[in-house]
């Protein structure tokens, strides 16, 4: 006996797709909402309107353009996008760690810049204030990060020194009443329009400390770098710090070493690994979409075998990515998510967002290299995400460090 299906239409087939198409408003093969809370819904739902609202009628134009919202900043900050796993003291969020993901792929659904932004803000300068810092520089600092009032920005990279930090030549002398900082360092997410800046520098006995360091302090520069092709509507820059003189209580007191850079990556990296989630979802959505409506040889091309099976794929490797990152917070909820679950999910995540990202254009043809889709944007930013907080190599030796117990890369 014919199903339905069998006598519907090519037109008609197509019609009924696009009424169930995406019906709850995300793509969700597995049903993995059932393993979410009413809160992490209502989170998800609420960061998705801020998005549909405020970021996407305008990222396109951003993006061509090469522009910064810098409006956007206190915006994120009135929908607790910053910090959102801060106790609520400091002024952040005090949520879970599957909420924080949410909030990060419904970011980067809208623009990987748009989350850079926010997770540099949260997990690169929040983070480690609190995690690190005395309950002075909480209380001074956390608040004014969490609403907005004060970008924040993060310094690690220099030069010379991206995945290898622990060979930066930074430096902070103790001059007694205060520390002369000197050195630079480069790529750095949001720093001409930081107002704080978390910068890691060597000490007198070479050992990696964390400095809190204003914008205004004599010596201390933050100029932009211009012509990315990627992230454009992000802005970046450089620290350049010539005998900045940075008070005492400004040195973060808990902790010294690699250790303290590496464990805000840590929490940077989470956010990216569910952040390229939104990514994905967004590029599939968008070609499962146009391949229902974009006919060729008098039906849709969704029709056509080879078509479904880059769709197939894409919502296969999605799927799997979102148990990883579901997985992973769960993990992260109870403090168990070690360095390297952290590092395999950012590399799975982007590694897979930037395929679907591909493939997607190859669907939208020659309109998937227009503005009027968000497929070559997407694509341009996940070359940026595939390479900072960790390159896509140096993430897989991570694992491979991990699995054998040998480093490849010392």
């Amino acid at each position: 006996m014919s199903s339905q299906a069998d006598v519907l239409s090519p037109k008609a087939q197509v019609q009924r797709n696009k009424g169930s198409l995406n019906a709850a408003g995300f793509t969700d093969y597995y049903d993995i909402d059932d393993l979410l809370t009413e809160e992490h819904k209502l989170i998800r739902q609420s960061i998705r309107d801020f998005v549909k609202k405020e970021i996407s009628p305008n990222i396109e134009k951003w993006a061509q353009q090469a522009h910064f919202p810098s409006e956007i900043v206190r915006k994120f900050g009135e929908v607790g996008a910053f910090g959102p796993t801060i106790p609520t003291e400091y002024g952040g969020g005090g949520l879970d760690y599957i909420s924080y993901g949410l909030i990060m792929q419904e970011i980067e659904r809208g623009d990987s810049g748009m989350r850079s932004t926010a997770s540099v803000q949260g997990s690169l300068v929040m983070y480690p204030i609190y995690q690190y810092g005395s309950e002075e520089q909480r209380r001074k600092y956390l608040p004014k990060l969490a609403s907005g009032e004060w970008l924040g920005c993060f310094g690690l990279t220099e030069p010379d020194h991206g995945s290898n930090p622990g060979g930066m030549v930074t430096t902070i002398k103790d001059m007694g009443d205060y520390y002369l900082l000197n050195g630079a360092k480069l790529w750095i997410s949001n720093s001409p329009q930081s107002q704080v800046a978390v910068v890691w520098a060597k000490d007198d006995n070479g050992r990696i400390r964390g400095v809190i360091v204003e914008k205004g302090m004599e010596g201390f520069t933050a100029p932009e770098i211009h012509n990315k092709w990627s992230l454009r509507a992000s802005i970046t820059g450089e620290l350049v710090f010539d005998n900045v003189k940075v008070p005492k209580e400004n040195l973060l007191p808990n902790v010294e070493g690699l250790k303290g850079p590496l464990g805000c990556l840590d929490s940077a990296r989470y956010g990216i690994a569910w952040g390229a989630i939104g990514v994905a979802i967004d590029c599939y959505e968008s070609a499962l979409k146009y391949s229902l409506e974009r006919e060729q040889f008098g039906k849709p091309i969704a029709s056509f075998q080879l078509q479904q099976k880059k769709l197939a794929e894409m919502i296969t490797e999605i799927t799997k990515a979102q148990l990883m990152v579901w997985r992973l917070g769960m993990l992260k909820n109870a403090g168990k998510a070690t360095s390297a679950q952290i590092s395999m999910a950012k590399r799975n995540s982007v590694d897979m967002a930037l395929h679907v990202a591909r493939e997607a254009r190859q669907i939208h043809g020659g309109m998937g290299i227009t503005g009027e889709y968000p497929i070559m944007r997407h694509m341009m930013n996940l070359e940026s995400v595939i390479t900072y907080e960790g390159t896509h190599d140096i993430h897989l030796l991570i694992t491979g460090a991990d699995i054998t117990g040998i480093q490849a890369f010392k």
